[in-house]
């Protein structure tokens, strides 16, 4: 198959335009969906790092114009509640650690 150029439903070519704002929806979908799934372990495990990221990967969604916009609004809150757990932990503890025994 030709480079840049794939078939359709109807067998023919598809043009490189569309197949590259398809794949753009793609991926803002599949960012927005990562937001959320990282946000949301994020809560449980490793706060200072999957906080910003689910963050920064809602931004990116949003900014993208993806489908899934509810679900990179919850990431984004997510990610700003990864944030502010971490906070309460620090100014608990004093330390950015998690204590799971007694």
């Amino acid at each position: 198959m030709a480079a840049g150029l794939r078939r359709t439903r109807a067998g023919g070519r598809a043009p490189p335009h569309l197949m590259t704002a398809r794949a753009a929806a793609r991926d803002a979908d599949g960012l927005a969906v990562a937001s959320f799934v990282l946000g949301l372990v994020g809560l449980l495990v490793m706060n200072l790092l999957l906080g910003p990221a689910a963050i920064v990967m809602a931004l990116v969604a949003l900014a993208r114009s993806t489908a899934r916009r509810g679900r990179a609004l919850l990431g984004l809150a997510l990610g700003i509640a990864d944030l502010a757990v971490l906070a309460f932990l620090v100014t608990g503890n004093g330390v950015v650690a998690w204590n799971t025994g007694g």
